[in-house]
């Protein structure tokens, strides 16, 4: 196995195991606002006992995100160090800004949103919340920002300033705004709401069947539930056929790689299942016709390039990159036949909240929609190669060349066992949280003891000074 392939399996293990907890984190961080807002508008206790319950919940998976998420940036250098030095100066910048702003944002307010919940009144642990997770949101940002400039670079230009040649910034708002990044973004932050939704009905509907916190878990249903549906329609028919026209007008043949497209075709079938063959150029399976050419072009005529129309070097691995995408895709499908049944079950006197069977399946939407989202990241990732940066950096000129085959190994291996560990220690707490159960509702007096906005903060704070 080549250092090249290894230093490819490390990036992967490591960014996947990572990748499990941002999408959690920001979908519960909007689940966290609303439960706040309904607090703020009602005043009924449960709506803090929901938030106090969750925050918790969000703080680990908080921290796991960022542990795991510190790794990728040190694998830039130790591993791929020719790839930092070619785009550091503009793939730096992106990370930097993330550091600067996203994390002041976060940092300032964690410790009141996560420790608050007992000495905050409702509207300034709402405020400090939502700044939470609007520094999260903006952290998001600015990674698509930088992974869109690697799927379809911009505003740069290639010098030699003696160390090999180097990709310099030329226009910052061409790096920022690239042709592939509001798509993605769109499409990133829709998938991340269906997560922390489908966390939210999962653990309802474990409650549901324990019967357990039996009106806490109802509520949580009705406010995830309409969350998960909406984004599962958003996803199918406008953020995901957005996605798929931007890759078609940017990187055609990742698209012709995604449907295992070889000859170029007008009225282009698209696949639900299927299995393509590299060696013999053949895609066989159950297909939709015409669907991939209107999915593509928005005309069930339209042409679609295939793989025959690029050299065979640029061709990403086509039978995984087609797996993965269609995994994505079914799931997709998938989300919408419980949305409509979920909902509809709802309407129809709340049967959702009777159902063993529907409750089971709520249950099992938060892996389903975890490996959603893996399966998506994988299908953005391995449809680039053999491009690290597309049309410009080579994967196989990326990697650090001091760095053996050996080296690569052993590091895999502990990562392979760390990540176990930290897996295990996560699914133990996480679980533990979960059968400890929503708090009791806080005293009236107390909640109504505490302060409420800065001012009020300061206000206190003079008294006690004064020794009144």
């Amino acid at each position: 196995m080549s250092t090249e392939l290894l230093h490819r399996i490390q990036f992967a293990l490591t960014i996947s195991f990572h990748f499990l907890f941002p999408p959690m984190s920001l979908g519960l961080g909007l689940i966290l606002v609303i439960l706040g807002v309904k607090s703020v508008r009602t005043n009924n206790p449960k709506w803090r006992q929901l938030s106090l319950f969750w925050v918790k919940i969000y703080g680990l998976i908080f921290a796991m995100g960022i542990a795991t998420g510190i790794v990728q940036e040190f694998e830039f250098g130790t591993n791929w160090s020719e790839y930092s030095r070619f785009v550091g100066n503009v793939f730096g910048s992106l990370l930097a800004a993330e550091g600067i702003f996203a994390f002041m944002l976060e940092g300032g307010f964690l410790g009141l949103m996560l420790f608050g919940g007992a000495r905050l009144g409702n509207r300034l642990w709402l405020f400090a919340t939502t700044m939470v997770v609007a520094g999260a949101t903006f952290s998001a940002l600015w990674i698509v920002m930088a992974n869109s400039w690697m799927q379809s670079p911009a505003g740069y230009e290639v010098r030699d300033e003696g160390n090999g040649p180097q990709a310099f910034m030329t226009d910052f708002v061409d790096v920022v705004f690239t042709p592939t990044f509001i798509p993605r973004i769109l499409h990133v932050l829709a998938a991340s709401w269906m997560v922390g939704a489908a966390l939210v009905m999962s653990v309802g509907a474990w409650y549901l069947l324990k019967k357990i916190h039996v009106d806490l878990a109802k509520t949580m249903i009705r406010v995830a539930l309409p969350i998960f549906a909406i984004m599962a329609v958003l996803q199918v028919f406008v953020f995901g056929a957005n996605q798929a026209v931007a890759v078609t007008e940017n990187q055609p043949e990742k698209l012709a790689a995604m449907e295992g497209l070889y000859r170029t075709e007008d009225c282009a079938p698209m696949f639900i299942v299927g299995w393509t063959d590299q060696h013999s150029e053949e895609t066989k399976g159950i297909s939709m016709p015409c669907m991939l050419s209107f999915l593509a072009t928005q005309d069930f005529q339209g042409e679609v390039q295939g793989l025959e129309a690029f050299p065979e070097d640029d061709w990403a691995p086509v039978n995984l990159v087609f797996q993965v995408y269609h995994l994505m895709i079914d799931l997709g499908m998938v989300f919408l036949l419980i949305s409509a049944v979920a909902v509809g079950m709802w309407i129809w006197k709340r049967k959702v909240f009777e159902k063993r069977w529907m409750l089971w399946v709520l249950v099992s939407t938060i892996l389903l929609t975890q490996l959603a989202t893996q399966a998506g990241w994988w299908t953005a990732e391995f449809g680039r190669q053999p491009w690290v940066v597309w049309q410009v950096l080579r994967t196989e000129g990326a990697e650090s060349p001091l760095v053996s085959s050996a080296q690569v190994w052993f590091s895999i291996s502990m990562f392979v066992v760390l990540y176990a560990l930290l897996l295990g220690l996560f699914l133990y707490l996480m679980d533990r949280k979960i059968k400890a159960g929503p708090p009791e509702p806080p005293d009236d007096d107390e909640v109504e003891s505490l302060p409420d906005s800065f001012a009020e903060v300061f206000r206190r704070r003079s008294r006690v000074s004064s020794g009144s």
